[in-house]
């Protein structure tokens, strides 16, 4: 597997160089950036796995989480730029979904084919739940609902006070699961593995982290502008590329960590990839996509449609009902992965 992402990013990345300059057709080089992010994106999995087993496991999965999350939030700034608000707020949802039912249900099915219970911190697991239930249905259903009575521009400005108290909440969860409350959520049923050498060196880890998200910039615009073509070649909707496509590719980092830990026994991490990362997109980057949007040619506010909103609610709820008990098994995910292609079914039917 690594040797794939070497060859992808050795490919991908050069090729968009020259694509770039030389005016490419836009398949080709949204195929070359797809490859290219993937690529970078199991680099970035590679170095913060390496720095999960320095730091533990729940400041790497928070780790796997940031760095995958930067990808799409680079991703995301640049569409913006571009005004395509649709296609950003359908990859924020895309994102919750991919996350909680995608990656998450390949995790507990491939670890769950391998182990046949597995077991995670029932502490993280109730710490998230509620996390989740505040982040989708209070911060993302209630601006909706008010801004059915509402001008664009008071919607704007709900939109920019939630933004703020959930970057303070988030910040405030970082503080107090890592600091205040860290022994609360050590796990005691993580099963006992020999000591773990990391692959790389911190310092080198995180020079890879650091010049992976830098190229990935680069890589993410030229992405960009071949949206449109994507609509117009295979009849996408917007909200079908940021649901499924952008999410995808955007996350590619969390889904190979997350699904890389689950086989090797360590649920810890690979719940902290997919439910954190998830509570990262939906306290963290859509609330700083909304502020950045006012410098932007057209503002964002924080309001879905309803299908993305049934469809998260529907997501997190799911996910809180299996993983309470703080144990998965292969048919657990199977029913993650069931309901996520369900949901693709219906945004690519829309």
């Amino acid at each position: 597997m690594n040797k794939l992402f070497a060859v992808f990013v050795f490919v991908g990345v050069p090729f968009v160089l020259i694509g770039a300059f030389l005016n490419w057709p836009k398949m080709i080089m949204f195929f070359l950036c797809c490859v290219g992010i993937i690529g970078l994106s199991g680099y970035i999995g590679r170095a913060t796995e390496s720095l999960a087993i320095v730091s533990g496991p729940r400041v790497g999965g928070l780790l796997n989480a940031t760095f995958g999350n930067a990808v799409e939030l680079i991703i995301s700034i640049f569409t913006l730029k571009a005004g395509m608000v649709g296609i950003v707020l359908a990859s924020l949802t895309g994102s919750v979904l991919g996350n909680l039912l995608l990656v998450l249900g390949l995790s507990f099915f491939a670890g769950g084919i391998k182990f046949k219970r597995q077991k995670f911190s029932m502490h993280s697991a109730r710490y998230n739940s509620g996390l989740l239930i505040f982040a989708v249905i209070v911060a993302f259903v209630i601006p909706e609902v008010f801004s059915m009575t509402m001008n664009p521009e008071k919607t704007l400005n709900l939109s920019i006070g939630i933004a703020i108290i959930l970057i303070a909440l988030y910040l405030a969860g970082l503080f107090f699961k890592l600091v205040t409350h860290r022994g609360v959520f050590s796990s005691t049923d993580e099963p006992e593995t020999e000591p773990e050498v990391p692959e790389w060196t911190k310092g080198k880890s995180i020079l890879i982290l650091l010049l992976a998200t830098v190229v990935v910039a680069f890589v993410s615009e030229q992405l960009v502008h071949t949206f449109e073509m994507l609509g117009a070649k295979f009849g996408w909707t917007e909200l079908f590329i940021g649901v499924i496509i952008v999410a995808i590719v955007g996350n590619a980092a969390e889904h190979v960590s997350a699904i890389t830990m689950a086989v090797k026994n360590k649920m810890e991490v690979s719940v902290e990839i997919a439910v954190g990362s998830t509570l990262q997109v939906a306290m963290f980057v859509a609330p700083v996509l909304v502020l950045v949007s006012l410098f932007m040619p057209q503002t964002m506010a924080l309001v879905f449609t309803w299908p993305e909103l049934v469809a998260m609610v529907t997501a997190a709820l799911l996910v809180i009902n299996v993983s309470s008990d703080g144990e998965s098994n292969w048919f657990e995910g199977l029913l993650l992965f069931a309901a996520y292609i369900i949901m693709g079914i219906g945004f690519y039917l829309l």
